[in-house]
């Protein structure tokens, strides 16, 4: 079964292989708050990541697909 939510923010980066988009000057992600970005995987436009972080601190799975 696949894990939605995690304790940490690198766990859940790392759910989706995406640990290395993360930035260090990206802003610390509030609770019941959401942060979106886009990094430069080679491709035209990019790769679109979502993030929340829910009321408990946990990060749900990051969302994400190519532009």
């Amino acid at each position: 079964m696949q894990q939605n939510f995690f304790p940490t923010l690198n766990a859940a980066l790392e759910s989706e292989g995406l640990l290395e988009s993360w930035e260090l000057t990206f802003p610390p992600l509030p609770y019941s708050g959401s942060f979106s970005y886009t990094f430069d995987d080679g491709s035209k436009h990019g790769h679109y990541v979502s993030l929340y972080r829910d009321q408990d601190g946990r990060y749900e799975r990051p969302v994400h697909y190519k532009r």
